[in-house]
């Protein structure tokens, strides 16, 4: 991870035993160990944020994706409705009148009758 050698450790083992000293030495390490695995899990629960926000980016595309193509179906099915009554419309407008011509022509024999 750090690319740190064996000559290295051993350089950094004597320095911190002429400073720190023997006594205190193994609870400096411990304390040490235990902040850089804070750290480690630390930048892990951000990457792993990070990647969940861009899954679920993602996915609310593909979901917007999918409603506008569901909208744009919707509005074309909408349009081929309207056309088909449009088309229905005058067909059923003779039998409307039709019906109307029956309603009225009891009502206007009834006038004569009267």
């Amino acid at each position: 991870m750090f690319d740190i050698g064996f000559t290295e450790l051993v350089i950094v083992a004597i320095v911190g035993l002429l400073v720190i000293g023997p006594e205190r030495l193994p609870g400096a390490i411990r304390t040490g160990s235990a902040w850089l695995g804070r750290i480690k899990r630390g930048f892990s629960d951000i990457k792993r944020e990070v990647e969940q926000e861009l899954h679920n980016d993602g996915v609310m595309q593909e979901l917007k994706k999918t409603q506008q193509q569901l909208s744009d179906e919707a509005s074309g099915l909408a349009k081929n409705v309207q056309r088909a009554a449009e088309d229905l419309n005058p067909l059923s407008e003779p039998e409307d009148q039709a019906g109307a011509a029956r309603k009225a022509g009891p009502d206007n024999t009834a006038d004569k009758a009267e």
